[in-house]
């Protein structure tokens, strides 16, 4: 599997939790991120995409939580799927629910792949690299 090049491109790091952000944020950094910005809800989450699309510097890769007061990740996700411009945007899911029905549900709203918290450095790295090559394969 293709290394992510994260250095080019926008991410957006969405969780209820400041700590639980840090730890994603470092965790992408160390793979090479550097444009992070960080949303502790999907409201603010969702107002940081409207933004960012209208400075034409849109956000390019999304990793979320999925329990969120609010608007959720997995309310998150469907936003982006039928949003014109961020339905194919690569989307992580972070989640500590690890059931089966919420699994199949994230995957029938087009989540590229999820992690289960708490997870190990390399199990993050591995499931946002298969996004990666997923969405921006090699040419």
């Amino acid at each position: 599997m293709a290394t992510p090049n994260l250095a080019d491109l926008k991410l957006l790091v969405v969780d209820d939790m400041a700590t639980m952000r840090k730890v994603i944020a470092q965790q992408l950094r160390l793979m090479g991120g550097n444009q992070i910005t960080e949303a502790s809800d999907g409201n603010i989450a969702i107002e940081i995409l409207e933004k960012t699309l209208a400075t034409k510097q849109p956000i390019q890769f999304i990793v979320s939580d999925w329990n969120m007061p609010t608007v959720s990740g997995l309310d998150l996700l469907i936003y982006c799927r039928k949003h014109a411009f961020y339905k194919a945007i690569p989307f992580l899911l972070v989640t500590a629910e690890a059931e089966m029905t919420q699994v199949s549900e994230a995957i029938a709203a087009g989540v590229d792949n999820y992690v289960v918290k708490p997870f190990a450095p390399n199990s993050f790295a591995e499931k946002l690299t298969a996004v990666y090559n997923k969405r921006f394969p090699k040419k």
